[in-house]
């Protein structure tokens, strides 16, 4: 029986990356004071606060411990535990709590020929990545971070072609060599949403609901939630509306459908937000959809923005409560995006089961540069809905592929009837949102030619011809309309012409981030190379792309890091 313990001394309460632009180089500004807001009534500001609302109840709550014997896929770092699915010990080294991801593996495709899950454009650990790494992790330290591997691939842009006049979605398909196991191919799927035309983005009704609570309490949490704040609300215009909902103990209105360009008034309640108190996260969910929904806006973009540490420990703060409790309210045409903040506490779990069950999206700010990249580059993407409940399933032709396995979207998988299933829920994707799909994929060997035909076999090259050999599979999209509940369908078949020995930028690109994430997981399809040799294999793929890139540029500096730290962090025992 293998034992992992781990004896880590890292400064994870400092957020080394958290107050560093996501680097080494301090860019944290300090709030700075802002004008009067006097043009707002009081119903606006301040209209009520609940009765159970504490002015001061210290500065601490107890972390949230999810992970039991009987719930053996959740880790919670804060509290050991035996798990019996991955028959390792875990030691405590923070009160963090993530998912433990168990890899998919291959499928024979005459078994199964559907590959079936929801899209998945979330983000939030690719940054939650960088922090560890900029806190000194190497390359055997991740083993109980619940890494997901599609969302390391989907932090990057790649140059999909955009769709065509009046669709909603393009698929660019490549098929090339896959770089850990010559025996194998790789395909990647690029899928690509139409953007807002320019002028045409829809009015926003947006509620912030910002998590006050004790464990808010420090520099990486609420202080760099307001300096993030401040970068989206610059952007609003006199048509949206802000609200602001806190919580704590109690749950408070601060602000009430002000007009977006209100900016003084809007910065200046998120400078005057003090941190203290438990964690009613239930209360706040409840007061922030009965705010959106006061203020709906038809045909508009209505949301709730959650910033916390998702630490909950007043209320419903399970998962599957908070589950329930947000498939509940997702009917009501509000939509839910998750911005988690901090370390030391933070809760990975609450903030991804939060967001896929609301229609939203999952980031983690680690700091402002990840918040303006989030918040100000890519907001279209992040706040406007054109695709809801998005499903993917690819069907495989077991003439040209054996077997297949894809990369990541563990949590996301879906029985194959969901997939026309207007109850089971999909991802969301918004204008401009990109998803890359990668598949590892098993060819089917030739066989030689019989010397004459059979009675009951078919020769090799009829079975071929009968079963389409121009085509290796078809994607199919299913998807809702953001005001509609039922879904419309699309295919896209991929087959030879798709495969080139001379992939492009982005394919590189895509296959380098999913090798770097298999070397951290200690992934066991790495067939030809140990995690050292994937690691470095990445690393020299990724030097040979676009140096003006900062987001590349950044992701080859984090991968030098790891393999430089080694792994300090912890040790294995066998």
């Amino acid at each position: 029986m293998k034992k992992r313990i781990y004896a880590l001394t890292l400064a994870m309460t400092l957020g080394l990356a958290s107050l560093a632009g996501c680097g080494d180089k301090s860019t944290h500004t300090e709030p700075t004071q802002y004008s009067s807001h006097s043009d707002i009534s009081t119903e606006q500001l301040g209209i009520r606060e609940s009765a159970s609302a504490s002015k001061s109840e210290g500065l601490t709550s107890p972390s949230v411990n999810w992970a039991t014997e009987a719930e053996s896929d959740t880790a919670a770092i804060g509290g050991s535990y035996y798990n019996y699915d991955y028959d390792y010990y875990e030691e405590p080294y923070s009160g963090e709590t993530y998912e433990l991801i168990n890899e998919s593996g291959f499928l024979s495709v005459a078994r199964s020929p559907l590959s079936t899950f929801g899209a998945d454009v979330d983000t939030a650990s690719y940054s939650n990545m960088r922090r560890f790494v900029n806190s000194g992790y190497g390359l055997y330290d991740f083993g109980n971070v619940g890494l997901r591997t599609e969302e390391l691939i989907n932090y990057f842009n790649y140059n999909y072609k955009a769709p065509q006049a009046g669709a909603r979605f393009n698929v660019d398909s490549t098929v090339s060599d896959c770089p850990w196991n010559r025996q194998h191919k790789l395909m990647i799927l690029g899928i690509n949403t139409k953007a807002l035309t320019e002028g045409k983005r829809p009015d926003s009704n947006i509620v912030f609901l910002i998590d006050v609570s004790g464990s808010m309490n420090s520099e990486d949490k609420l202080p760099l939630l307001k300096d993030s704040m401040k970068l989206l609300v610059k952007n609003l215009t006199a048509n949206d509306r802000v609200s602001i909902v806190t919580y704590a103990s109690g749950t408070r209105v601060v602000l009430d459908s002000v007009p977006g360009n209100k900016t003084s008034a809007i910065n200046k309640a998120f400078y005057n937000l003090k941190a203290g108190g438990s964690t009613n996260g239930e209360g706040g969910i409840e007061l922030a959809y009965e705010i959106a929904e006061k203020n709906f806006i038809e045909g508009g973009n209505n949301r709730i923005i959650l910033a916390t540490d998702g630490d909950f420990n007043v209320g419903k703060h399970r998962g599957d409560e908070l589950k329930d409790l947000i498939s509940e309210k997702k009917d009501s045409g509000v939509f839910l995006s998750i911005l988690g903040f901090g370390t030391g506490n933070y809760n990975d779990v609450t903030g991804e089961t939060l967001a896929d069950s609301g229609n939203g999206n999952y980031s983690y700010i680690d700091c402002l540069t990840e918040a303006k990249k989030v918040l100000v580059d890519e907001m279209s993407s992040t706040l406007y809905t054109v695709a809801k409940d998005t499903k993917f399933q690819v069907e495989f032709n077991p003439a040209m592929v054996s077997s297949y396995r894809l990369i990541g979207y563990e949590n996301r998988a879906l029985e194959d009837k969901d997939f026309t299933d207007d109850t089971k829920d999909g991802g969301e994707l918004g204008a401009g949102h990109q998803v890359t799909v990668i598949y590892e994929l098993e060819l089917t060997e030739d066989t030689p030619e019989v010397a004459q035909p059979l009675k009951y076999q078919p020769t090799r090259s009829n079975a071929i011809e009968e079963k389409k050999s121009d085509e290796w599979c078809t994607l199919s999209i299913a998807y809702k309309d953001p005001d509609k509940d039922e879904s419309e369908y699309l295919s896209f078949p991929v087959g030879l012409l798709n495969y080139t020995a001379s992939p492009s930028d982005d394919f590189i690109l895509a296959t380098s981030v999913a090798e770097y994430a298999m070397a951290l997981t200690g992934s066991e399809y790495l067939k030809d190379m140990t995690r050292e040799e994937a690691l470095e294999q990445a690393i020299k793929n990724v030097k040979k792309l676009n140096a003006d890139d900062e987001i590349i540029r950044e992701f080859l500096t984090l991968m030098q890091k790891v393999s430089s730290q080694g792994s300090d962090a912890g040790y294995w025992y066998e």
